[in-house]
């Protein structure tokens, strides 16, 4: 007696036509949404995150180039406040010199005002070296940034001049100087002697 015998075709028919539980193939579209929904949330919170650290990066960024500014904007101010204090350093190193050779100088005038009429010829040669030697010391001390101040006929400069005397001249206004009685010296625009003076009060 034959036995049937199955062809593999009808095998994988009858394969396909396995049932499918029940509500299975239901479900899984909803497992689906559910994980795309926890996806999407947990890419938004971490997109989140990140924002706040570019923001936070962002604000460091900008302290520390304000940081950077400020000390560049010091840097600037100190080196020209080095500049200056190196250059006026440079402009009255001399002062203490000039100051003592301004009374050398009081000293030649004192000496070349004496009225060479009643001199000896002898005495009047060694006053005519004086006076040489004064002309030459005024014009190095000039070189040098040394001016003299005299302001006959103009108001009274209490940072310029120091009054001594009054005087009492009629067609002349108050307060104007009227003679100078020791000559005052700047050094660059500096004041390093005020000028002694007469000051008109009527």
């Amino acid at each position: 007696m034959e036995k049937d015998v199955k062809q593999p075709e009808e095998q994988v028919e009858k394969l396909d036509e396995v049932p499918v539980p029940e509500g299975q193939a239901e479900h899984k579209p909803e497992k689906k949404e559910k994980k795309l929904k926890h996806a999407d949330s947990k890419l938004k919170e971490e997109n989140q995150k990140l924002a706040e650290q570019i923001k936070q990066l962002q604000s460091d960024n900008q302290a520390l180039m304000d940081k950077v500014k400020l000390t560049q904007a010091e840097l600037v101010n100190y080196r020209k406040r080095k500049d200056e204090e190196t250059q006026n350093m440079l402009k009255f190193a001399n002062q203490d010199l000039v100051t003592e050779l301004i009374n050398v100088v009081d000293n030649f005038e004192r000496a070349i005002k004496l009225d060479d009429n009643d001199l000896t010829d002898e005495v009047s040669k060694f006053l005519d070296g004086f006076k040489m030697m004064y002309a030459n010391l005024t014009e190095i001390l000039k070189k040098f940034g040394v001016e003299e101040i005299n302001r006959v006929g103009e108001v009274f400069d209490p940072s310029q001049e120091q009054a001594l005397m009054t005087d009492s001249i009629p067609e002349m206004d108050d307060d104007v100087v009227t003679e100078v009685l020791l000559k005052g010296y700047k050094l660059n625009g500096r004041v390093i002697r005020p000028a002694s003076v007469k000051v008109n009060s009527k």
